[in-house]
């Protein structure tokens, strides 16, 4: 999955060391935790946070082995708090920035939801992504897969979110099926699910229809 880049002032891309392996990064492939007043770690996904922080690959890997080589207080020059369960905070964090920006998509009508929604949206253009819930049946998903595949060849698919977790980021009771046009919060959309893609499979649905 591509990434955005983030670049500094003079359009120069901004690095960090990971806690975990000690290699120099770009930011947008790293979390930051920042140090709390108490010395404890708080996850930054936005790195606004003051302070001082620390950097780890976004992985599940890399965090669970920072933690158990000691990592980020080396990486911090000093004793830091980790709290239990941090991947897994992590990954939470990120699944609601994800359905966050879905959201706003819609508000910004980037959204096409429902099956019949998501059809003509296909029919009409390539979309940034699709998305597809985790309870989505085979007879639909195939019946969209074969449309877009057709159409516009690969286009990437969301398809970790529960119905009811997208439809209450998009405004509605459930959301099944449902397409994201291009635009910027499409790109965050990216740089958020290429961050999550470290902690669950973005598509499980897909696979298990590969390899039915």
């Amino acid at each position: 999955m591509r990434r955005t880049r983030l670049a500094d002032n003079r359009g120069k891309l901004r690095e960090r060391r990971c806690a975990a392996s000690g290699e120099t990064k770009p930011e947008d492939a790293l979390i930051r935790l920042a140090i709390a007043p108490d010395g404890n770690l708080v996850p930054d996904l936005a790195a606004k946070l003051p302070g001082r922080g620390v950097w780890v690959s976004a992985n599940r890997l890399s965090i669970e082995r920072a933690v158990k080589t000691g990592g980020f207080s080396r990486s911090a020059k000093c004793n830091v708090g980790v709290p239990d369960g941090l991947a897994e905070q992590i990954e939470g964090l990120l699944e609601q920035r994800a359905l966050s920006l879905l959201g706003l998509a819609r508000r910004a009508g980037m959204i096409a939801s429902g099956f019949d929604a998501a059809k003509l949206a296909l029919k009409a253009g390539k979309p940034a992504w699709r998305i597809e819930a985790l309870e989505a049946s085979s007879d639909g998903r195939t019946k969209l897969d074969r449309l877009c595949q057709a159409a516009w060849g690969d286009v990437p698919v969301a398809g970790c979110f529960t119905a009811t977790a997208l439809g209450a980021a998009i405004g509605r009771d459930s959301v099944v099926h449902a397409t994201l046009a291009k635009g910027s919060q499409a790109r965050a959309f990216a740089g958020v699910m290429d961050r999550l893609s470290g902690f669950r499979v973005i598509d499980p649905g897909g696979q298990a229809h590969e390899s039915g």
